[in-house]
């Protein structure tokens, strides 16, 4: 009888909690709007309520196309409610049980200086506070660019270049290594390039795989110029291009396909939710193209084809909450290429899979702490031609398989502390590579050679970030060691029967590299900064033992390359103005380097020309970089940058002739332009200019590059139910310039254009 009373009690107990609860819910909605009264779509709102359990009361939302939100059953209790959308400074609101069901919400527009990143120092920092000269893209910057590549909408930002001018949508992927600020005087990349803090530079060659980037779930992209080897080692020399991605907070889909000329389908599409503690995510990113032939009409022969590109990219993850203040998280990519590089013979192909988990904790008030890990697996293989001269004929000369594997890890701990933060970290990474050849004349197979070995690098850093009134004082310094070992090359004559056995010396280097930056507030809308520091690059497996060709050019490699290392100083002026609507920023930068990798040409013949990579004896960049965006409205912006790079050899004592020669592919001018208006209800239209100026392709600045100037334009609407359409133009004037010459020239794409959707709901539907 007890135990029935109990029962029935509970029972009641239970039925009148709900009803109560059920009671107390209520609707909220609202609108969100701009200053000028027009509706933000794909605003994200956040309600979140204490004490209704042990972690409170949550819900995310997104407004849809006529910037109206919704939430059900949401208990009358006190909170907050948060409203962000990109391109505008977040709003934050109190609710309680007296605020009314129907909310208007008013979003003006971020100032570009307040912007946060978190490249520059590893850390959370405003823009205006930055160390240096830094580059924010937001997803709407990567919405309005009408370039098709990641890496060609990144060519918006002055200084970013390629080894070559040519892009990922046909250039070999070689040739696809980051220069900022003039240092690429070689295939690898002088900037690291990171998505979400994992890096994604080719282990073996240290160039890009820019497919591997679903632009569909980019967010943001940070760009930093300048050396960053006090805070990220080698690589970052010359600076850092970081891909931040989406991260759910509810359902969400963004989805994107376009059909272009050269007869080129392109699908990308990102997908995450959150269930509980649990978030996940996927990307996948589909293309190919016909392409185009490279060689002037006039220089074409039979043994001329189409250079073109085909690839699948899949990106996926998964995290789970730990408590309140901790998460952890794995992720994975794959990516599988095929290329065709501008004849029958000459093609390549890529496999590459990666893998990361991820740990994040928060202790208390003032201390975090992160840990990576991450491993890449790839294999790359390649085919090289002699082109006849009348390019009637080509023959095969070598096939390459270039197995490579990565393993690396970081940790860091950062302590807040009144107006201080401390970074302080730690990551080894070693790589595992070899190029394994078939080496052919007159298309017989005469010879196999094998060469590889291994690089492990371990650096520790810290960092200080000290601000005071109207200082911002940041100290940073790193040491790092690098070695080389189990280095060999084997060569077999299938001839002769002959082997050649090289054993290569282990080699081992240490690098410590400072920076010291100081920004002073000078009013509320002028600041001026200053930076000294040291870098360095030590050279890839790809450097040391693998040789390759382009077209009639062949680069020998070299095991005997030392690490470049930089000494740097910069000062700017940043602006704002008419009520931060106009940013301004402006830098001058010297950075010497000793003992650069360049291209160096041994020997030169009518149907050959030899180079090898060589360090140089020093380099000298030198020059200006300008900065500005003006918001005439909350839908309108401007924006220009300009680079001016003085880029010259120095001092080379085993070769005096290049002294005083400019750097090869590097322009001494750049100049964007960029306008829109986006306003996705009515029109979306967006218009880019670049020019490039004169540069070389060769050391010996004996074969220039002309100037160029190309347009590209964008132009779309929503339709509804997240729906838009919208057109794409590259080279928009059919502009015909030159990306390279092998001697031959090879011309850059003709004008490229597109028509495609885009789909989104939820917080992603912007």
């Amino acid at each position: 009888m007890n135990m029935r009373r109990t029962v029935l009690g509970g029972l009641l107990f239970s039925l009148v909690t709900v009803s109560f609860v059920h009671a107390q819910a209520r609707h909220i909605e609202g609108v969100v709007r701009d200053t000028t009264g027009a509706p933000i779509a794909g605003a994200a709102v956040i309600v979140h309520l204490a004490g209704f359990t042990a972690h409170g009361f949550t819900a995310h939302t997104g407004t849809d196309n006529t910037g109206n939100f919704s939430f059900s059953n949401v208990p009358d209790g006190a909170g907050t409610i948060d409203v962000s959308a990109d391109g505008f400074a977040p709003v934050h609101l109190d609710v309680g049980p007296g605020t009314p069901p129907a909310l208007a919400v008013v979003l003006h527009p971020a100032a570009v200086r307040e912007q946060v990143i978190v490249s520059a120092t590893r850390t959370q920092v405003r823009l205006s506070k930055a160390p240096g000269s830094t580059v924010r893209l937001s997803s709407t910057d990567v919405a309005a660019t009408p370039a098709l590549t990641v890496d060609d909408m990144l060519r918006q930002v002055p200084g970013f270049t390629l080894f070559r001018r040519t892009g990922s949508r046909t250039a070999n992927p070689t040739s696809q290594g980051v220069s900022l600020r003039g240092m690429g005087a070689s295939g690898a990349s002088r900037a690291l390039v990171l998505m979400n803090g994992i890096p994604l530079l080719d282990p073996f060659g240290g160039w890009v795989y820019w497919d591997r980037i679903p632009r569909a779930e980019i967010e943001s992209v940070e760009v930093f110029r300048g050396g960053l080897s006090s805070l990220y080692g080698t690589s970052a020399m010359g600076g850092l291009v970081q891909f931040l991605t989406r991260e759910p907070q509810a359902p969400a889909l963004v989805l994107e396909t376009s059909y272009g000329n050269q007869q080129t389908p392109d699908l990308s599409v990102w997908a995450g939710t959150r269930l509980g503690r649990w978030d996940m995510n996927a990307a996948a990113d589909l293309f190919r193209s016909d392409g185009y032939i490279l060689v002037p009409l006039s220089l074409r022969g039979t043994a001329d084809t189409p250079a073109n590109s085909e690839h699948g990219t899949l990106d996926f993850g998964i995290g789970h909450e730990l408590g309140s203040r901790g998460r952890v998280f794995l992720r994975g990519n794959f990516l599988d290429e095929e290329r065709h590089n501008g004849t029958r013979i000459q093609t390549n192909d890529t496999h590459l899979a990666s893998g990361a988990a991820g740990f994040d904790q928060q202790f208390g008030a003032a201390d975090s702490l992160s840990a990576r890990l991450y491993a890449d697996v790839q294999s790359y293989n390649q085919n090289f031609s002699s082109i006849a001269t009348d390019r009637m004929s080509e023959s095969l000369t070598n096939m390459q398989h270039v197995p490579s594997q990565n393993l690396g890890g970081q940790v860091q701990w950062t302590h807040v502390i009144h107006n201080q933060t401390f970074v302080a970290g730690a990551d080894l990474v070693e790589v595992l590579g070899a190029s394994d050849e078939q080496i052919f004349s007159s298309g017989t197979h005469i010879a196999n050679s094998i060469a590889g070995g291994r690089q492990r690098s371990f650096g520790i850093f810290g960092e200080d970030v000290f601000r005071h009134r109207k200082w911002t004082v940041i100290a940073a310094a790193r040491l790092d060691n690098w070695q080389n070992f189990r280095g060999s090359s084997q060569r077999v004559s299938l001839s002769s029967g002959s082997q050649t056995f090289l054993r290569y010396a282990d080699r081992s280097d240490t690098a410590f590299n400072p920076r010291l930056s100081i920004l002073r507030s000078l009013t509320d809308n002028i600041s001026v900064t200053a930076s000294v520091y040291r870098a360095f690059r030590a050279p890839t497996l790809n450097e040391l033992y693998r040789s390759f060709r382009v077209g009639n050019i062949v680069t020998q490699n070299n095991s005997a390359l030392r690490a470049e290392r930089l000494t740097g100083a910069e000062a700017g002026l940043n602006v704002s103005a008419f009520d931060r609507k106009l940013d301004l920023r402006g830098t001058f930068f010297w950075n010497d380097i000793v003992n650069p990798v360049a291209n160096v040409t041994l020997s030169t013949t009518p149907t050959l020309i030899t180079r090898q990579r060589q360090n140089l004896g020093r380099t000298r960049s030198r020059g200006l970089e300008l900065d500005s965006v003006a918001h005439l409205s909350s839908h309108i912006e401007i924006s220009g940058g300009y680079s001016y790079i003085d880029a010259t050899v120095v001092r080379f004592p085993a070769n005096t002739v290049l002294e005083g020669l400019r750097l090869p592919q590097v322009p001494r001018n750049q100049l964007t332009l960029g306008a829109r208006y986006w306003n996705p209800s009515r029109l979306m239209f967006s218009v880019q200019g670049r020019f490039v100026g004169i540069q070389y392709d060769d050391d010996l600045n004996q074969v220039p590059l002309d100037r160029y100037f190309t347009v590209d334009l964008m132009a779309g609407r929503t339709f509804g139910k997240g729906i838009t359409g919208f057109l794409a133009i590259e080279n928009l004037l059919n502009q015909q310039y030159t990306v390279a010459r092998t001697p031959v020239p090879n011309l850059g794409p003709p004008v490229l254009f597109r028509v495609g959707l885009r789909y989104g709901f939820g917080e992603a539907s912007h």
